[in-house]
């Protein structure tokens, strides 16, 4: 493990991410709400020290898995770090851990926010939250893969720390096409999502706003009240489908894309797509039967069922309707979608399908192998063997994010929340979802939070958006030792 190479291409990232501070500064001067200056600071903080790591620290030779996986996970912690000087810088946060709190939020795609108001806050600020989300959806270091080529020597290693699912997938033989391509069909969806919203009336600061947090799964809004300030169908139904196109294997889209259409051949995304119509389904019913939408009539039920299934089981986390004001039934089905998550290769966060999938699988082997004890029997994802040690990792997965959520919930409950806000906290932070149940429901924030809550609930959520292992594999001890060579 070499420290010189980590803050070599840590430092390297953050002058990209001071890039996009001074981005958010031209929105900023362009709307004169004062909040530019701030912006030019940090960005000035933030390439300096990034470009003093990089320029003191350069190394030859290639990046190996573990530096891979140090890389990924401090990269991801300097940049929330310093994104979060331009909330303290314009004032709009008065101390340091709500604002790394809402950086984070915002590069993890969690979508939780500290602020009571946000229709008050300054249009850069505004623009930069949105920004974060856009940044960290498809992944700050495949951003940095796909312009920087030189990067490519180690880039297997960053791709395989940070991108989630059970594996990677290269569209092309180098890494740096790959991610190319990826931020390629990233950018088209945005723009095309941000045209629809202008056609519907949306405009172009908000629209540009939703279009970044709906790809990034991310779910930071301009309105206090999320989409549902937005008294428009249209407006609800062009949210829906690209918080699903987001919550999709972005190597669909690009086959689709290159007019190759073989979704309905992709095990996962029936799957998929099958867990979305089954529970918008049975919640749409459920409110209709129990008379919630009395005269509204059947469109608005089913509109909301649809929108809050693929906003929580995406981990987009926008709101059209407080669901915690559904019937329990609807609500159960909501609760089970936090661990479900979107495709693999989407920038959802949560389980994932394909994991969701292979484990009921596995369970129902398990359940014939009782029957038949000398059955060899393998799970498949369509006519693909999984082999066990891939099987293996995923169960392993499953029970460490399960542990996770227990042992947040559990550490929120110390700290003073009540049970049903202690898991729903834990469940949506580590799940990137953003809203969660009781106090940090569909309506709230997470403004009264105490700062060492919202510390512990910063750590979930990186956690839950690097996948468990890349950052837990920080504190293995193995991980810090030199390598033996024998000879």
């Amino acid at each position: 493990m070499s420290l010189r190479k980590i803050a070599n291409v840590v430092g390297l990232l953050q002058v990209f991410v001071a890039l996009a501070m001074v981005a958010a500064a031209g929105v900023a001067l362009g709307y004169g709400d004062g909040d530019a200056p701030a912006f030019l600071l940090s960005a000035g903080i933030t390439a300096g020290v990034g470009l003093a790591a990089y320029r003191l620290t350069r190394f030859e030779g290639d990046l190996t898995q573990r530096e891979g996986f140090a890389i990924v996970t401090l990269a991801w912690t300097a940049t929330a770090l310093f994104g979060s000087l331009p909330y303290l810088l314009t004032g709009v946060v008065e101390s340091p851990m709500p604002a790394v709190f809402e950086a984070m939020s915002g590069f993890t795609t969690t979508g939780a926010t500290i602020f009571r108001d946000i229709e008050s806050l300054p249009h850069g600020i505004l623009f930069w939250r949105s920004l974060t989300h856009w940044l960290g959806g498809m992944g700050i270091i495949v951003l940095v893969i796909a312009v920087l080529p030189f990067l490519g020597v180690g880039g297997m290693q960053l791709f395989q720390a940070e991108v989630p699912g059970p594996t990677p997938e290269r569209l092309r033989p180098r890494i740096t096409q790959t991610a190319k391509l990826l931020w390629f069909v990233y950018v088209g969806l945005t723009a095309a999502e941000a045209a629809l919203y202008l056609l519907g009336g949306m405009g172009a600061f908000d629209a540009v706003n939703h279009a970044f947090a709906t790809m990034a799964t991310g779910g930071f809004s301009t309105r206090n009240a999320s989409i549902a300030a937005y008294d428009s169908a249209y407006i609800h139904w062009v949210t829906v489908v690209f918080m699903y196109l987001a919550g999709v294997n972005f190597s669909l889209h690009f086959r689709a894309a290159t007019g190759s259409f073989t979704y309905w051949k992709d095990r996962e995304w029936r799957f998929f797509t099958g867990v979305v119509v089954a529970a918008a389904a049975v919640i749409a019913v459920v409110n209709l039967a129990a008379g919630s939408y009395g005269a509204a009539g059947v469109e608005p039920a089913i509109r909301d069922a649809v929108f809050q299934v693929v906003a929580i089981v995406t981990t987009t986390g926008f709101v059209s309707a407080d669901y915690e004001l559904w019937m329990p039934a609807a609500q159960m089905v909501l609760f089970a979608l936090f661990f479900v998550g979107g495709m693999a290769g989407s920038t959802g966060g949560g389980v994932k399908a394909v994991r969701v999938l292979l484990l009921l699988k596995q369970t129902a082997n398990e359940l014939r192998r009782h029957l038949h004890p000398r059955a060899v029997l393998v799970a498949r994802v369509g006519r693909k063997p999984v082999r066990e040690e891939v099987m293996a990792n995923i169960v392993g997965f499953v029970i460490l994010y399960l542990l996770l959520c227990l042992a947040g919930a559990v550490a929120m409950s110390f700290l003073g929340m009540d049970l049903l806000t202690a898991i729903g906290a834990s469940i949506a932070t580590v799940g990137n979802v953003g809203p969660g149940f009781g106090d940090v429901g569909a309506t709230d924030n997470y403004a009264w939070i105490s700062d060492p809550a919202l510390a512990v609930l910063s750590f979930l959520m990186l956690v839950g958006r690097l996948e468990i292992y890349t950052v837990l594999l920080l504190f293995h001890p193995e991980m810090w030792k030199r390598r033996k060579s024998f000879h």
